[in-house]
């Protein structure tokens, strides 16, 4: 809709002002229907980038009414400034009729929407189109959070059942019926997928906050959105961003923070970025390769399975540091500070970092990134994921050739040190952006430049 009512703009605005687009139009010498699907495409581009098609279901219409506002006025800006290309006349005149441009584009975007929004609104009233959802939670929070959702069939949750946190029974005051309580939290993952849940409510009691983090931490499916119902202490102290519609107010955990655009320029950063140094060092890292052969015997690249994104294993690439089957008596380990297995050169090479540099390969293939958490081992991550709570969160995202555990945090020789990496790799996964990378990679830099590795 959006494609066709902005290519239906461009002919109403050529209607108007025919004289002034013709002439454009021959200088860059493009006809009607080319210039109007390159515009289309212009747009459609900036409606992504604005993130106008990120949480389609249920938005507020005066939300919607101020994105499309926002994102047609970004694009009006961008075509005033190119407005002049291959022209060479005043374009004062010219660059004015845009503003007419414009009010086409956003007016007839935003009433679209605003027909969409409505008729979403009407069908949610009638029970219709709502997401399947589950509460967590039997007390008296979950009660009150299912009747505000069934008054409210505009909030879009369509209320399956309870799901039991611990081995209480049912208190019959409440209101909450035995048959209404459809399984317990150990159950979760089975209970989402066989019931093609979609929204997942948190709604535990004030003395139960404690359950939080074993719910967060099994409720992990990056497809479900995952709100939390807050107590009038954390609203008061406004540690929490909330929503609030219809007065029931709701923090929700969000899976992707990091923009669309922001996650294909990361993409294309760590292609650009990994051919390069491929590419330039291929001298250099065949002179490493000589010197692990002539150092000590065994291959030259360690391949190890780990585990990267949504749990899924690939095979990791370095130049190997350690002996000829170092853990073939022990089993995996950790490494430690002077470590009798690293080898002359892997000494070197980990001090500089330089070890890492074949898992290039893997961010090339989309298996890693320059920057995220480090991919650990499954044999590893089956323990972590039972003795560090929201440990499965840090698989999110893409793991990474650096990030921000591991230039704030020394390597790891013990669980606790793991423990420690892990609050850092959350605040990542829950702040991930450009900015941040670029500040990891600058940190990263300077670690290899001062032999700090390990």
């Amino acid at each position: 809709m959006d494609f066709l009512i902005v290519l239906a703009s461009w002919f109403i605005f050529h209607l108007f002002f025919t004289e002034a687009i013709n002439m454009h139009l021959r200088h860059l010498g493009l006809n009607l229907v080319v210039a109007g699907i390159i515009l289309c495409t212009f747009w459609i581009s900036i409606f992504v980038i604005s993130g106008l098609y990120k949480k389609l279901y249920l938005v507020s219409r005066l939300d919607e009414f101020f994105k499309v506002f926002k994102s047609t006025s970004i694009g009006a800006l961008i075509l005033y400034f190119m407005w002049d290309y291959g022209e060479q006349a005043s374009f004062t005149v010219d660059r004015s009729i845009l503003l007419f441009y414009w009010a086409f584009v956003f007016g007839i975007t935003a009433l679209n929407r605003f027909i969409i929004r409505t008729v979403q609104r009407v069908y949610a009233q009638h029970g219709k189109g709502l997401h399947r959802t589950i509460i967590i939670g039997t007390g008296l929070n979950a009660k009150v959070a299912y009747d505000d959702l069934m008054r409210n069939k505009t909030l879009g949750m369509e209320v399956l059942g309870y799901i039991q946190v611990n081995g209480k029974t049912v208190d019959p005051t409440i209101g909450i019926l035995e048959d209404e309580v459809i399984g317990h939290l150990d159950n979760i993952t089975e209970i989402i997928e066989s019931r093609k849940i979609q929204d997942v409510l948190v709604a535990v009691e004030p003395d139960r906050k404690r359950d939080l983090i074993e719910v967060i931490s099994k409720v992990d499916h990056p497809d479900i959105t995952l709100k939390l119902l807050p107590d009038f202490y954390q609203l008061v102290i406004g540690l929490n961003k909330t929503n609030q519609i219809f007065g029931m107010p709701l923090i929700e955990i969000s899976p992707e923070p990091m923009p669309l655009w922001e996650k294909g320029v990361k993409r294309l950063m760590d292609i650009i970025v990994s051919l390069v140094v491929l590419v330039v060092t291929l001298p250099f890292l065949a002179s490493i390769a000589l010197m692990i052969r002539v150092d000590s015997s065994g291959a030259i690249i360690y391949k190890q399975r780990r585990v990267g994104r949504k749990g899924k294993s690939f095979t990791m690439y370095k130049f190997r540091t350690m002996n000829l089957d170092a853990e073939s008596e022990t089993g995996p380990t950790w490494a430690k500070e002077n470590d009798p297995r690293i080898t002359k050169v892997g000494y070197w090479l980990r001090k500089l970092r330089l070890d890492e540099i074949p898992q290039l390969i893997n961010v090339l293939r989309g298996s890693m990134s320059l920057v995220g958490p480090r991919p650990e081992r499954p044999h590893f991550v089956d323990q972590f994921k039972v003795q560090i709570p929201l440990y499965t969160r840090r698989l999110r995202v893409r793991p990474g050739i650096t990030g921000w555990a591991q230039v704030k945090w020394k390597y790891d020789s013990s669980l606790d040190d793991v423990k420690e990496k892990t609050k850092y790799d959350l605040f990542y996964v829950e702040n991930i952006s450009l900015k941040m990378d670029l500040k990891i990679l600058i940190i990263t830099l300077i670690t290899m430049i001062k032999g700090k590795g390990q």
